[in-house]
Order: C-alpha cells, then structure tokens, then sequence
C-alpha cells in the first residue's frame, strides 16, 4: 500500500505540469457540472426557495406524472425533434464537406484566407445573428423580399411563419458553427497517411476516388464519434437561438423543451417542474449516447468507450 501511494506521488511530481494544464478543465466540469447535479432532487419535491431542498415537501414522481399527461408535451417533443433532424440532416454534415473541400485546396494562402471568413461567424453572438437575419428578411426594406418584389414576386414574412422557421434556423446554424466545426475534421485530414493517397495515384484513382476511398474512411472514426456526441443533444438545443426566433406567430412549431423550461422555471416560479423537465432532457440524452455508441460498436467501429 505504501509502494502504491509512494509511486502515484511519484507520477504527480513527474507530470504536474500535465496536471496543471488540466486543473482548470476538471474544476470547471467539477464546480459547474458535477456540484450543481444535487439539484436535480428539487424536481421530486415541491421546491419552495424560502424553506430550502431540506425543508421542501417531497412529491416523487408528480412533476413526471404531469409533464408526460400534458398536452404540450407532445408539441414540445415534435419541435425539438425536426429542428434536431434538421440540424442532423444539414448542419452536422456541412463541416464534413467543407473539411474535405478545404483538404483539396492546393494554394496555402487561400485554404487560410477561406478558413478565417469562415471561422468568423462562430464568433458572433446568436442576438447578432438573429439581428442581421431580421434586416435582411424583414418585408419592410428587407434585401431578400426587395429582391423577391424586384422579380415580380410577392413579400414574404419570413420571421413571423411557420414554414419558414425550421429553414430559417438551420441556415443560421449552418452559416455560424459550420465553419468553426471544420477545425476536428481537419486535423483528422491532417493525420491521414500521404503513401496512402501516393498508392491511390499510382493505381489510377482519380481525386474523386481517392477522396472517397482515402480520405472519408481516415476520418470516419472521427464523423461518428461526433455523430455520438451529437446525438446525446437530441432535446439539447441553442436556447438563445431558439428563444430570440420565437414569436406570437410561430410558437407552434418553434416552442421547445429548452424554451418551455425557461417560461415555466424563470418567469412563472415552477423550479420544480423545469427540473423535471431538464431531468427527462438529459435522461434521453444519456439513453441515445449509450444506445448510439453501442450501435457504433456493433457496426465495427471503436465508439467513444
């Protein structure tokens, strides 16, 4: 037992500064991850902020109960869905296309110019965004419908409908993040074997057939490991996104989970319902990781455990 303790000592000393790189990482995860889960009790409670999570008075599963037999339950679930199948359907493959157009940039400079434009936009809030859309969408001098009215069409709300809010979002994802998830596909692209593309070329490929039969399965282990991680956050979208979207006139399809906590937590008082509904949240989340990350396995590949 003394060896044991001894050697671990001895590992600590030989790679604290290892250690101190990721003690910042780990007391963030720790303070704002792991500490705050005590409170997911209070969604079997009827939390009261005044008596505490010791004094409130326990319900067990009531907040469940209520959640599941609630008529917006369903809409709430529908709305989270396709916006995450839309999100899945284009966003999430868009990086991996761009990656790989990148990858065949033979002019350094321009592959680096390109990557700057498009890096740019992750860094913009989503209220400017949202912002720049409304300019150009709005039927009061709106880029889009003055160009719509130029070509003898007629204006469209965009912003107020309901069949055009599930485009509107994924565009906006799109043009945002897109550029900014390239960076994990790249520096897969970036550890691919070069003797493999040199076989390829010697064999006759074409850039067409080397990029499907070289490069895609050198990064594939990588698509679906954030294909897994991805689909953990199947109830987990950008509240700020989806919040500045919502209005009067299209709520029904753009109220979602992460929307429906924040009226029903922070502005009517109900801590304990929003709790439960968070709970049920993360809950899917955790049976989608496991059940995607098992099917992974099955299908050959390594998973992300």
């Amino acid at each position: 037992m003394v060896y044991r303790i001894t050697g671990m000592c001895k590992q600590l000393v030989m790679n604290r500064w290892m250690y101190a790189m990721m003690a910042p990482g780990i007391l963030f995860f720790v303070v704002f991850k792991y500490v705050p889960m005590w409170g997911v009790v209070i969604s079997f409670q009827d939390y009261q902020p005044f008596l505490g999570i010791s004094g409130s008075e326990w319900v067990g599963l009531k907040h469940f109960e209520r959640l599941f037999s609630s008529p917006d339950f369903w809409l709430l679930f529908k709305n989270t869905l396709m916006l995450f199948v839309w999100d899945m359907t284009f966003a999430f493959s868009i990086p991996i296309l761009l990656a790989l157009m990148l990858n065949e940039l033979r002019s350094l400079l321009f592959k680096r110019a390109v990557q700057t434009l498009i890096y740019i936009p992750h860094f913009m809030s989503w209220v400017i965004v949202v912002s720049l859309t409304y300019i150009m969408l709005t039927t009061e001098g709106g880029i889009v419908n003055e160009l719509l009215v130029k070509w003898g069409g007629t204006p469209v709300n965009f912003m107020l409908s309901q069949g055009w809010f599930r485009p509107v979002y994924t565009i906006q994802t799109i043009w945002k993040e897109a550029g900014w998830g390239t960076i994990i596909y790249l520096a897969a692209l970036a550890g691919v074997d070069q003797q493999l593309y040199e076989a390829a070329r010697m064999d006759g490929a074409s850039r067409w057939q080397q990029m499907w039969h070289v490069t895609l399965p050198g990064i594939r282990s990588t698509i679906v490991v954030l294909l897994i991680l991805k689909v953990g956050d199947m109830l987990d979208l950008s509240f700020d996104h989806v919040f500045l979207m919502v209005n009067s006139m299209n709520r029904e399809v753009a109220d979602v989970f992460d929307t429906f906590v924040y009226l029903t937590g922070i502005s009517q008082g109900q801590f304990s319902y929003s709790t439960a509904i968070g709970l049920f949240k993360s809950a899917v989340g955790l049976v989608m990781v496991v059940a995607a990350n098992r099917l992974a396995k099955m299908l050959g590949e390594e998973g992300i455990y």
